[in-house]
């Protein structure tokens, strides 16, 4: 499909989402239910990936949606990205998916082949899932958007929380970073071929393999990397009661990545990641590139676990040897002086 059909948005992919900042303001303002229903175990209030309401001792239903602007002009393939980024947050969980639905915005001007591949785009993704597309809503819009919302099932007892690490443990990432940037550059007309087709590889890419290596291990904590960038899902991770210390060495990049940040091609999205963490995170001695590399806001990311050092480098090893490129990045410590530390 040629640029006629779909066009590159400003804030196309994760980068159309709210800054954090914002959407803490926002969420900071709807007042807590007087009495709790105590079978949802995890709600909004803790930033996680999705919801998880308890059905029995043994089962819970998690819950979540996603949908964006598009990122890449092949309507094909923006349906699998953006059908693989909202299938994530059921695998951040720790969960696995049963039913989706899609979110649709389109043009009513706009050639209805370009909506069906977007479609068939999500509908493969969902089915490589192992889930079922059960339907969905559309309506009427200036711009296309898509997503899905998306139901999965989890053992309550064996949940994953963005926000439970341990003292000690060390953090595994399970994609590179840098899709941000590329898609940026190639919005402007100035992307290696080579260097997109990488971000696209990496968007449509289900973390359900890393999500079933992870779960033979002993996990803490989990969270998926998208829109407010490594850091800032990391600041959610860490909380008040830990810090953590980044080895930007060790992150996995994206070809291209680095020289597109250090010719500024970087996103709104990640300004506000970084204006959101300036006080909390401490670079020693890190380029530049590598400081936006860190903020760039990521679409369809990779997970991001605490969990014991030995567990981390053993599933990185085995996720390395299955073909995905991943990372023992950093490790978490008793809270200090900073949040984060990269070094």
């Amino acid at each position: 499909m040629g640029e006629k059909e779909i066009q590159f948005c400003t804030g196309g992919g994760c980068t159309a989402k709210l800054g954090p900042g914002a959407l803490e303001r926002v969420l900071s303002r709807i007042p807590k239910p007087e009495l709790k229903d105590e079978a949802l175990l995890v709600g909004y209030d803790s930033s996680d990936d999705a919801c998880v309401y308890q059905v029995s001792d043994d089962l819970a239903i998690v819950q979540t949606l996603d949908f964006f602007p598009p990122m890449i002009e092949d309507p094909y393939l923006f349906g699998q990205v953006a059908a693989a980024n909202a299938l994530s947050d059921i695998y951040a969980m720790g969960g696995t998916v049963k039913t989706a639905l899609n979110i649709v915005c389109f043009p009513e001007s706009m050639n209805l082949d370009v909506l069906g591949q977007i479609l068939l785009g999500g509908n493969d993704k969902v089915l490589e899932a192992g889930g079922s597309l059960a339907g969905g809503h559309s309506i009427q819009d200036d711009g296309v958007k898509y997503g899905l919302s998306v139901m999965g099932f989890v053992d309550p007892r064996r949940m994953w929380q963005n926000n439970t690490p341990r003292d000690g443990d060390s953090l595994l990432l399970t994609k590179p970073l840098g899709v941000g940037l590329i898609c940026s550059a190639a919005r402007a007309g100035d992307c290696d071929p080579t260097a997109l087709d990488r971000a696209i590889a990496s968007m449509t890419t289900l973390n359900r393999t890393a999500s079933e290596v992870l779960k033979r291990y002993e996990v803490h904590a989990v969270t998926d990397v998208t829109g407010f960038g490594l850091l800032g899902h990391l600041l959610e991770m860490v909380g008040e009661e830990h810090s953590a210390i980044v080895d930007s060495l060790e992150v996995p990049k994206l070809p291209g990545a680095l020289r597109y940040a250090d010719e500024f091609y970087c996103t709104a999205a990640a300004q506000r990641n970084r204006t959101h963490a300036a006080d909390r995170v401490v670079f020693d001695g890190v380029p530049f590139a590598i400081e936006e590399l860190l903020f760039d806001p990521q679409t369809s990311g990779g997970l991001l676990a605490s969990l014991p050092g030995a567990d981390a480098r053993s599933a990185c090893e085995e996720l390395q040897r299955m073909g995905l490129e991943c990372g023992v990045v950093g490790m978490i410590r008793k809270r200090g002086d900073y949040a984060i530390l990269v070094r």
